[in-house]
């Protein structure tokens, strides 16, 4: 009864080492991540979003300023294309058919252009999330690996900070470091996030590596006189690299939404900077009257945290192939219908 389950599982692993056979380690991962059709989905939706924002209202570029195609900037006020400053786009089902006008967006109540402030706030947002991946990923790895590699005192006193970081509600602690700050840019609040955003990062660098140093090839390197800090970086590292990117992936859309929470309360980016969170918070009182304001920051913070969030789904399935999702009660229904009839026929 149970043969069928077993032949069907080695039939699977022939096929997959076949498939995987005189490639690279990196070669496979890419090939298991482009075959991941919602990964790639988002992945071009992000760079699709990127590129927008990052050519329609230009960018800085070491006190210059490369100029974008949209003829409106985030701080010029204009009269009002339309009553309330309505959004001139028009859909092809409606009776005036397609078309994007000056303000595609609509315009604020002292007659901002919405699409040029909201391509400023998704540059804020990307530059956080960048910045704090970084920061996370470098202070995470490098406590997890330590803290692993050398266990004993090292890893007791690294897991006991880490533990009082974890104590510590990041919303309580950002909104903190916010309001000490008298008017924190884009990257002073992602350095600040990304310094306590880092702790399960960490806790998981350092189960990985728990497990990698009692690994052959790190003890080969051991005989070979390689030194610890030669292990750490060239021999374990490597290998635990699939938990440190599914991870970082995960900390960059939570760093968005967290920017986003606590720009709403007012700790967070404040004028003249601009990012959705503040757009929102910005806006709040004209939500029943011009509710356009809302939906571009909102649309916008909702698809690029979504994106990410396939893309780190694709990078888990890519390291890890082997992870399989919970079936669903239809499935096993389905196969528990199949092993009874294979039952009977047997008995049979």
């Amino acid at each position: 009864m149970n043969a069928q389950p077993e032949s069907h599982e080695q039939a699977e692993n022939a096929i997959e080492l076949k498939a995987v056979e005189g490639k690279s380690q990196g070669k496979i991962v890419l090939e298991r991540f482009f075959r991941h059709r919602g990964a790639i989905i988002g992945l071009v939706v992000l760079i699709m979003i990127a590129l927008l924002a990052i050519t329609s209202i230009g960018f800085p570029v070491f006190g210059w300023y490369v100029g974008g195609w949209w003829k409106w900037n985030a701080a010029e006020t204009m009269a009002l294309a339309n009553p309330g400053g309505t959004p001139t786009l028009t859909m092809p089902w409606s009776e005036a058919g397609f078309a994007i006008g000056d303000h595609p967006f609509g315009q604020d109540g002292i007659g901002r252009d919405i699409f040029a402030r909201t391509m400023k706030g998704v540059q804020t947002s990307l530059v956080i999330m960048v910045v704090v991946g970084a920061v996370a990923t470098l202070i995470g790895v490098l406590v997890g690996a330590l803290s692993g590699f050398f266990r004993g005192f090292t890893d007791t006193l690294l897991m006991r900070i880490t533990d009082l970081f974890i104590t510590m509600p990041l919303l309580v602690i950002g909104a903190v470091l916010g309001k000490l700050v008298s008017s924190p840019s884009a990257v002073l609040l992602a350095l600040m996030l990304g310094v306590i955003s880092w702790t399960t990062l960490a806790r998981l660098v350092r189960g990985d590596f728990l497990s990698l140093r009692e690994r052959e090839f790190v003890d080969a390197a051991r005989v070979a006189g390689a030194s610890n800090s030669r292990i750490i970086f060239k021999h374990i590292l490597p290998n635990a690299m699939g938990v440190i990117i599914v991870t970082v992936t995960l900390l960059m859309s939570a760093a968005i939404l967290l920017e986003t929470a606590l720009s709403y309360l007012g700790f967070g980016i404040r004028d003249p900077n601009i990012s959705l969170g503040k757009m929102i918070s910005d806006y709040q009182s004209s939500f029943g009257t011009r509710p356009w304001l809302f939906w571009w920051p909102g649309l916008f913070i909702i698809t690029i945290v979504l994106c990410i969030n396939f893309v780190g789904d694709g990078l888990r399935d890519a390291f890890d192939p082997r992870q399989k999702q919970l079936p669903s009660a239809r499935k096993m229904a389905r196969a528990s219908r199949r092993e009874h009839q294979s039952s009977s026929a047997t008995a049979q």
